[in-house]
């Protein structure tokens, strides 16, 4: 009994760590919307977007962090699809800021704390309970 509710703190802790994740991610694409001079680009960096653009994009996909965070947090059944599928791009879209070399520790955080979630609802979501 004592290892479901275990793992079920850890879908609960996946869900909270998934909003803060995408609020972090709106933050970063509101800065970028009001200051699109403080993100640094360089010469040998490729932008598709200029960076109002970018912002409204990472505002947008920090929305869909927040809303799959709640929704694993209060144990829907179709959060879990949907955590790992948001996670998985939210890990690949985080690789691109490890790329560059300004912000490599930044992106490397946010990589670990994505792996965390998808370790934790990949593992042993059986053992859920709704937390909200």
């Amino acid at each position: 009994m004592a290892r479901t509710s275990t793992w079920t703190g850890w879908i609960a802790f996946g869900g909270w760590l998934m909003f803060i994740i995408g609020t972090v991610v709106f933050f970063e694409g509101l800065i970028a919307v009001i200051r699109d001079k403080y993100y640094v680009l360089t010469a040998n960096q490729i932008v598709v977007f200029d960076m109002t653009t970018w912002g409204w994009i990472m505002m947008i996909w920090g929305a869909v962090i927040i809303l799959a965070g709640f929704a694993l947090a209060s144990g829907k059944g179709w959060a879990r699809w949907f955590t790992i599928v948001v996670g998985s791009l939210n890990f690949l879209l985080q690789l691109g800021f490890v790329g560059g070399a300004q912000y490599p520790l930044w992106a490397l955080t946010g990589l670990g704390l994505t792996a965390l979630v998808l370790y934790a609802v990949i593992v042993h979501w059986d053992a859920r309970e709704p937390v909200l």
